[in-house]
């Protein structure tokens, strides 16, 4: 307990276990409510998995649990804000490997991400897979890269900012496809992710949780409208 605590991204009901270590010898703790921030927006997959790791984990010690999403810098932020947090283990940092890894590498940090945070566990990982636009002349990955290699600069791609994993997946697939292609950069993958629904930008290489879970909401919706539509064709 002596050093600031790092939750890395992502995790279920057994994350209750993770803070058994955690409070082995601190037969005290917690006495009081326990901050847990999130560097990311919410509604986003980090805020959402948030949510239901906090649950089983403040069943589990007794205290609540308080999520603050301090949003912004691809995350450096909210681990800002931890790292000056005082360390008695009461202020958690929810990280994923842009936070603690390409961070350091990006931006000119005031913290350091090596010896001002302890881990305390890995949860889970999550795939990234690429998604566009609905009306992308494009029905498969095959075609989506022919279309972007034959119209180069044309497209749009959202990130949740300079430097996040969207951002690098981004440039990585330019250079192992040879197309080119712009970046909007958000404040978080979640408002990236409701302008390519809104067809505001072309496409985004994003976390699996958040694309499926849009792509469900927006076949969702256009089953509602289609059974709207029929029923007033009825009346």
């Amino acid at each position: 307990m002596r050093r600031r605590e790092f939750i890395t991204l992502f995790g279920g009901a057994a994350a209750a276990l993770l803070i058994v270590s955690l409070v082995a010898n601190a037969e005290d703790f917690p006495n009081r409510p326990i901050i847990w921030v999130v560097p990311f927006l919410v509604g986003g997959p980090a805020d959402t998995l948030a949510r239901i790791v906090t649950e089983p984990v403040s069943r589990l010690l007794g205290q609540p649990i308080v999520i603050e999403n301090v949003s912004g810098a691809a995350g450096s932020i909210g681990v800002g804000r931890v790292a000056r947090a005082s360390p008695d283990g009461y202020t958690l940092i929810q990280g994923i490997w842009s936070t603690h890894v390409l961070n350091g590498a990006v931006y000119r940090l005031s913290y350091d991400v090596f010896n001002d945070f302890a881990p305390i566990a890995h949860l889970t990982d999550i795939s990234n897979i690429v998604v566009a636009r609905k009306s992308m002349p494009a029905d498969d990955l095959q075609g989506l890269i022919a279309w972007l290699q034959a119209n180069p600069d044309k497209a749009l791609a959202g990130t949740a900012g300079a430097g996040s994993p969207q951002h690098v997946f981004g440039l990585l697939f330019q250079k192992d496809t040879g197309t080119h292609f712009g970046f909007v950069h958000y404040r978080g993958g979640a408002p990236a992710m409701q302008d390519l629904v809104a067809e505001r930008i072309d496409l985004i290489i994003a976390d699996a949780i958040t694309a499926i879970a849009q792509i469900r909401r927006r076949h969702r919706q256009s089953l509602r409208r289609n059974l709207q539509n029929t029923d007033a064709r009825r009346a």
